[in-house]
């Protein structure tokens, strides 16, 4: 691989720098979830969607409004209900009665950042709208195919599935997100800094006056993307995360494993991440960081394995520490 120009990494050390002053704008709002905030970043480098799952209350809405202010790009919410119907989120054609004519009137789905809010209260019909436009970055309506803005990034939230009200993501839908983050409770201190932020008038339904402002663009998400293009992977580290994914298959405790798609993803998140961290070159612990949310959502647990109390990332926590490392 050639060495890069002068001037092409002065473009990526701008671009990196750029990505990373969304971790500071968002933190003037969300306190904590430094690890919600790399992974929403890496899937903008990826190219990639985001589901995000977290008890009510930890932020989540939040948290998504927020990158949307911090960039210069178009956004969206739809919040799902259990009436929300499939043309509410792509789109329907509308009857023009003084041109006597059908014209397509676009939904909240035509935009740059979607946010999916609740995403698991509608049901699988509503949900499975997104599918196409998830993977092809279109939507057809009444036959014909109309291109989605680009870039264009779903980010949707979810509560945990055993809540009231919710219906489970078919496990087509979940394979088309790059990562699934989850959201925690935060801890003491932080719950600490978020109570005195209110005490001091902040208000979270007003970005602006915190002190939000954009700070990266499409063009930064252009440059940065060529840069994490020309990121180089050794064949061994190839090799290394099809073992972690073959290994996957191959589990006792689990019924599904992580499919050729999946791998492709923790490939690419592992490059994203090699750039963020200033690298050129993939190592290992780079697929190591972005293995849990690239991969636990993409594995099914067999249900005695649930009874003991296995979970996916316990599962791909053992596989990580069986699995040889490239030298």
């Amino acid at each position: 691989m050639s060495a890069a120009t002068p001037e092409t990494a002065e473009n990526s050390d701008r671009a990196r720098a750029s990505l990373e002053a969304l971790r500071t704008e968002i933190a003037k709002a969300v306190v904590g979830q430094d690890s919600a905030v790399t992974g929403l970043v890496v899937a903008l480098l990826c190219r990639g969607h985001v589901l995000l799952e977290g008890v009510p209350g930890v932020a989540k809405t939040l948290l998504v409004r927020t990158l949307a202010a911090s960039l210069e790009l178009d956004t969206k919410r739809i919040q799902f209900t259990p009436d929300l119907m499939p043309s509410d989120v792509t789109g329907s054609l509308v009857y023009d009665t003084r041109t006597a004519e059908f014209s397509f009137q676009p939904g909240p789905v035509f935009t740059n950042l979607l946010l999916a809010d609740e995403i698991n209260r509608t049901p699988p019909k509503t949900q499975s709208s997104l599918l196409e436009a998830m993977e092809e970055r279109q939507v057809t309506v009444d036959g014909t195919p109309r291109r989605l803005p680009d870039p264009f990034l779903v980010v949707a939230t979810q509560n945990p599935v055993e809540y009231e009200g919710t219906y489970p993501l078919p496990e087509a839908q979940l394979d088309r997100f790059l990562l699934k983050l989850t959201v925690p409770l935060p801890s003491r201190e932080d719950e600490i800094s978020v109570l005195t932020r209110h005490a001091e008038g902040f208000n979270p339904r007003d970005l602006q006056a915190a002190g939000v402002r954009p700070v990266a663009g499409s063009a930064d998400l252009d440059a940065a993307r060529d840069a994490v293009a020309k990121t180089s992977v050794d064949a061994e580290i190839t090799g290394y995360v099809v073992d972690i994914c073959r290994a996957t298959r191959e589990s006792p405790s689990l019924a599904l494993g992580v499919s050729p798609r999946g791998a492709t993803a923790l490939l690419a998140t592992a490059r994203a991440w090699a750039w963020l961290t200033g690298r050129d070159y993939v190592i290992p612990d780079d697929v190591k960081a972005l293995a849990l949310p690239t991969l636990r959502h993409r594995i099914q647990l067999r249900p005695e394995a649930e009874m003991e109390g296995v979970t996916a990332d316990s599962v791909i926590t053992a596989i990580l520490g069986h699995v040889p490392v490239p030298r």
